[in-house]
């Protein structure tokens, strides 16, 4: 049976606009003036012949009408998306987009990924480096690399590797006049601090691993902040301080001699990094590639270079 039907494009607009409860925001999504938003949704407004949106402020409100046919409406764009990418991976067209971390990207995907690419050069690979969550039915994301507690029901779930976090730092600061004999030592020194925006609360400070160490009384929680754990690392190879690192971030820079793990105090966390995709596109045959060497890459990791890290110092 044919239905009548309001323009996509009017549906589009009110779908962004309910869902970010901001015209602005919806017109940045959707590559729009303001103007085109709020004349799309007056269009559906009339041809419904109903009010979905309200001013509120310098925001919108929903009507009842509109909170009510917002989530048939986030699930029908994400099916349609879902068909899309069907149709894609039987014609092999479209690019292979992955979301990950900064500094997972930096440190440990992007050195690896031609061992990837060399072997699929049918496969035109783009990363995204951010931390930003990924919203799978409104970005032409396909799989996202996280770092998190895997308690995520509405996505295909695999753990890639677990962590433990140490503090780390260019070997020349075992050496001079202040020299990290023991954790004391570390009061001649500048701590660099990760000011990670992660909600887990096993994951160390300085002054968590200063205790845990028993020196918290005799070495001040002093030095620069930063937002990336990768800057954080790039900081330590190059000898301006002691950072505390997440064992997979650091593994190579380790085994290559640039870092060193001046103690062993090392402190596990709960947070791990997992690979995450929307069920249905474990099956698509691109990212199902990308999946099967992904896994298959850090079980080695795992197994081989994690496990044959070299020791700590003291």
């Amino acid at each position: 049976m044919h239905i009548a039907m309001p323009s996509l494009n009017s549906l589009r607009a009110f779908e962004a606009a309910a869902r970010h409860l901001s015209y602005t925001r919806a017109a940045e999504e959707l590559s729009v003036t303001t103007a085109a938003i709020s004349h799309q949704i007056k269009a559906l407004e009339e041809y419904l012949d109903i009010t979905l949106v309200k001013r509120n402020g310098r925001g919108i409100a929903l009507t009842d009408a509109g909170r009510a046919c917002l989530p048939a409406l986030s699930d029908g764009f994400a099916r349609l998306a879902e068909a899309v990418d069907v149709i894609r991976s039987r014609t092999g067209s479209g690019p292979l987009t992955i979301r990950a971390t900064s500094s997972f990207a930096s440190k440990w995907l992007v050195p690896r990924l031609d061992r990837f690419t060399t072997p699929h050069t049918e496969i035109d690979v783009r990363v995204s480096a951010s931390r930003r969550p990924v919203d799978f039915s409104h970005e032409d994301v396909d799989l996202a690399i996280i770092y998190g507690d895997g308690q995520r029901e509405d996505v295909h779930l695999d753990l890639l590797m677990r962590n433990e976090v140490f503090p780390v730092c260019t070997p020349k600061l075992l050496e001079g006049p202040h020299p990290l004999n023991e954790p004391a030592d570390l009061r001649f020194h500048h701590l660099l601090h990760h000011d990670s925006p992660n909600p887990d609360d096993t994951a160390p400070d300085w002054g968590t691993w200063l205790k845990a160490a028993g020196v918290a009384d005799q070495v001040q929680v002093r030095g620069p902040h930063f937002d990336r754990a990768a800057l954080v690392i790039d900081e330590c190879v190059a000898g301006h301080g002691v950072g505390l690192a997440r064992s997979s971030l650091v593994a190579d820079d380790l085994r290559a001699g640039r870092l060193v793990r001046p103690f062993s105090l090392s402190i596990p966390v709960k947070f791990a990094y997992y690979l995450v995709m929307p069920s249905y596109k474990v099956r698509l045959p691109k990212v199902a590639a990308f999946r099967e060497w992904i896994l298959a890459e850090a079980k080695s990791y795992r197994e081989t270079e994690l496990a044959s890290l070299p020791p700590a110092v003291r």
